[in-house]
């Protein structure tokens, strides 16, 4: 697998840059959820992190030179963050790590069927895509009263799917365009629209990692930050 560009030296954003974007993005957001709900800009700042964390997913995907390994680290993730949610919430939502774990395995099942051409391999590939499938499309009928959902829905799926298989960066943005502003019409949402400011990131994006290895730090941020918002919550609650 090639290994991801690591030049420091490229003008624009780099892997690492927008990643920390996203971070902020998303902690302002959850702090304006939480903490701040009448200040709207603070949920419209939160809506660059969704598009700007699905491309690098499936930049993950493109570069990862261990790809089980890549898998079972952000489903891992997405299965203890779902156990907690489950525990302290008593709700069946599927947050955006399972979105994004489905996605991966998706990305790699239609390689492996494009690629190995074994009857068998194929079989197996087309089961694990019907599952993903069933998973996105019957599951959240068959367990609405459950309150079973997947975050960001489909747009989960397409969008590091439009990244990892549209060779040209023009095309690419175009459809990603295309589909956010399906989700903010579907939505009805004024705070939707602002998540189109990533394109211009996406113009930016040169490519590379950037010099310093922060991959852990990212895979901590989102459970870590949730529980630290979630305990300066319940302070406040008891405390009052």
């Amino acid at each position: 697998m090639t290994k991801i560009i690591n030049q420091s030296n490229r003008k624009g954003l780099n892997n690492n840059q927008l990643k920390i974007i996203a971070m902020i993005s998303m902690l302002i957001d959850h702090i304006g959820l939480m903490f701040f709900p009448k200040i709207k800009i603070l949920r419209y700042i939160g809506r660059l992190a969704f598009p700007i964390f699905a491309y690098m997913i499936a930049e993950g995907c493109r570069y990862t030179r261990n790809r089980k390994k890549y898998l079972i680290t952000i489903a891992g993730m997405a299965l203890v963050f779902q156990v907690v949610y489950f525990v302290f919430m008593n709700s069946i939502y599927q947050g955006i790590l399972v979105n994004f774990s489905l996605a991966i395995s998706t990305i790699f099942a239609i390689e492996s069927f494009i690629k190995n051409k074994k009857i068998i391999n194929r079989i197996f590939m087309a089961l694990i895509l019907f599952g993903i499938g069933f998973v996105y499309f019957a599951l959240p009928v068959l367990l609405r009263k459950y309150g079973f959902a997947i975050d960001y829905g489909i747009l989960g799926l397409f969008i590091p799917l439009a990244v990892y298989f549209i060779p040209k960066k023009l095309w690419r943005l175009i459809l990603i365009s295309f589909l956010l502003v399906f989700m903010a019409l579907v939505s009805g949402q004024i705070k939707y629209w602002f998540s189109l400011l990533t394109i211009p990131l996406f113009f930016l994006y040169n490519g590379t990692r950037g010099n310093k290895k922060l991959k852990y730090m990212f895979y901590i941020f989102y459970p870590l930050h949730l529980v630290i918002l979630y305990a300066i919550a319940y302070l406040i609650i008891f405390l009052k």
